[in-house]
């Protein structure tokens, strides 16, 4: 929706730029995956019950809502079943419920299910769907237009804008037709700003912008570095005789050793066609040691295990994608609230990591921050810290769910096996109410970017080659994930020193770059300018999936990843 068709009033603005249009709302929020849409539903309903007109708006950087969306995803119903009660009625596509959990553990040629009564409570899936998180989210945004909320995709959120007093008053769209020189095309037109008694951050797992607040409000002091996860997921339509829906298949162990962390997924699914779908996805923990790892070639390699490989074999892969994830759990959730707005969602990172689920968490957090923005505003309070979001969630039980699983993660320090038994262990006293006898709360330590040892301390890895049915080579994989950017833009992956890739990654870790981007935007090239066969970081911008792992897993913290222009990227709309 373009901004010409808003029936809001425009105004120039001097808060930054005098070059810029503004328009007024109420409620800003950015982001329109599950958590900024849920707000965006539950500031519009408690408008409603109060008779009182709020102006709602949420900006999209996707090309359309749900194009940047990628989860497993099987999700927990809870937050739905609070926010939209009649979900079924009102058409939600969500059409498999679990009807079956098996976990695996796998050797190289063989494979052990783990016993369904000897797992956790926590860990079980009754009454959890299957779902395309990406189409869910369309269809809350349907929910969130047909009550008012005006939502604008293809727009990305580039800059926050602060009053004179340092609060924050809203956030600034990205000017569009800069060339790569930084010079503007002639289709050149500037930003707009958004301004709003507050604004919301739902950019989801490592948002530029969120990233920006927390440093510049102190938002983490005293909380744990967030940890995260690659996971990387294709979808497959499989062969009808196969197809098993509800069945939900979690695994660890091969190709992955003892020391590095991570698992797969196999969710049976289906849609409004009865087609045989199945979610196949693999998550590699991003504090893994060896630069010569690839996530993309585990899971590529993992689709062989004889175990797994009779599942796709006579199928065909649909959608290709990859996104991180938030794992630090309760120690790493940051303070939430700060004047003009508050972080929600996978902005501050609310996964439960071991039942692999944020899905519920991140839309109640985003009802709890519109609770206490709607008070606000009945208040007539603007720009002000909307400190009871930031105490409430606290007494929510999106804090139960984090609170009982807060040690499974950090445990993992001692390797996957006896991480998990240790996890376990600590699940289980939590479901038979024993809780209480585990009073200590584990630490992480060090941030991910810090575990890479030097590449000539470790095993280099010999991956086979893709058969192409099966396996698949990068390229062909960025292929199916839609991806697309306008080429003649500024890259939006920048280096802070552009000699720190060869002078440091190259030399110490063998230019892990290339390794870790499941993309193929990172590749070290000769440079002939340079002579003597020395090299370069070439920076293939064009294909980024917008994972956000180089932002995250770049050794020196060199590689900042900030909004391209609007709509470019994937096109995630199924997944």
């Amino acid at each position: 929706m373009p901004f010409v068709t808003c029936q809001k009033k425009f105004s120039m603005s001097n808060s930054v730029r005098a070059d810029r249009e503004a328009m007024e709302y109420d409620v800003v929020i950015v982001g329109g995956g599950p958590s900024g849409l849920s707000a965006a539903i539950r500031l519009k309903q408690l408008a409603s019950e109060n008779n009182k007109e709020i102006s709602v708006c949420v900006l999209e950087k996707g090309g359309e809502i749900g194009a940047h969306i990628l989860s497993g995803a099987v999700i927990d119903p809870t937050a739905l079943n609070e926010l939209i009660p009649d979900w079924k009625d009102k058409g939600a596509p969500i059409h498999t419920p679990v009807t079956d959990d098996q976990f695996l553990m796998l050797t190289e040629t063989g494979s052990r299910r783990i016993p369904n009564w000897t797992l956790p409570k926590l860990m079980n899936n009754h009454g959890n769907y299957i779902v395309s998180l990406g189409r869910v989210s369309k269809w809350l945004g349907e929910q969130a237009e047909a009550a008012g909320v005006e939502i604008y995709p293809g727009f990305a959120a580039s800059e926050v804008l602060f009053n004179e007093n340092g609060a924050v008053i809203g956030v600034a769209t990205g000017d569009v037709g800069i060339a790569k020189d930084g010079s503007q095309k002639g289709e050149f037109q500037p930003g707009m700003e958004l301004h709003a008694k507050y604004t919301l951050f739902a950019e989801g797992v490592r948002g530029s912008l969120s990233q920006e607040l927390m440093k510049k409000f102190n938002l983490r002091d005293g909380v744990d570095p967030q940890k995260y996860g690659i996971g990387i997921k294709e979808l497959w339509q499989i062969d009808p005789a196969k197809h098993k829906p509800g069945l939900v298949t979690h695994s660890q162990g091969w190709p992955l050793d003892s020391k590095t962390g991570g698992g797969s997924f196999l969710y049976h699914l289906t849609n409004e066609n009865k087609d045989p779908l199945v979610a196949v996805g693999f998550v590699i923990h991003l504090n893994y040691e060896n630069p010569w790892l690839s996530p993309f070639d585990e899971f590529q390699r993992f689709k062989t295990h004889p175990s797994i490989k009779p599942t796709f074999e006579g199928g065909k892969r649909l959608v290709y994608g990859a996104r991180a994830i938030n794992e630090g759990g309760l120690q790493s959730v940051p303070k939430l609230s700060f004047r003009g707005g508050a972080l929600i969602g996978c902005s501050a990172g609310f996964v439960n990591l071991p039942r692999i689920k944020g899905t519920h968490n991140a839309m109640k957090t985003g009802m709890l921050a519109a609770e206490a923005a709607f008070d606000a505003l009945k208040a007539e309070r603007q720009h002000d810290e909307l400190h009871a979001y930031n105490d409430g969630w606290k007494k929510s039980w999106v804090y139960d769910d984090l609170y009982k699983v807060r040690n499974v993660k950090p445990g993992l320090k001692w390797g996957m096996t006896l991480g998990t038994i240790h996890g376990g262990a600590h699940m289980w006293m939590n479901d038979l109410g024993l809780g209480k006898l585990v009073g200590w709360t584990l630490r992480h330590g060090k941030a991910d970017n810090e575990s890479l040892l030097p590449a000539d301390q470790m095993p280099k890895i010999a991956y086979p080659k893709p058969d192409g049915v099966i396996s698949f080579d990068k390229l062909s994989s960025v292929f199916l994930s839609n991806t697309n950017h306008e080429e003649d833009q500024p890259s939006h992956l920048r280096l802070r020193d552009v000699t720190i890739p060869v002078k440091h990654n190259l030399a110490r870790f063998a230019g892990p770059e290339g390794r870790y981007c499941p993309a193929g935007v990172y590749e070290y090239v000769e440079d002939e300018s340079l002579g003597g066969g020395a090299k370069r970081l070439q920076i293939n911008a064009q294909n980024c999936v917008h994972c956000k792992t180089c932002d995250i897993k770049d050794p020196l913290q060199n590689i900042h990843w900030v909004t391209p222009e609007g709509g470019g990227g994937p096109v995630y709309s199924v997944m």
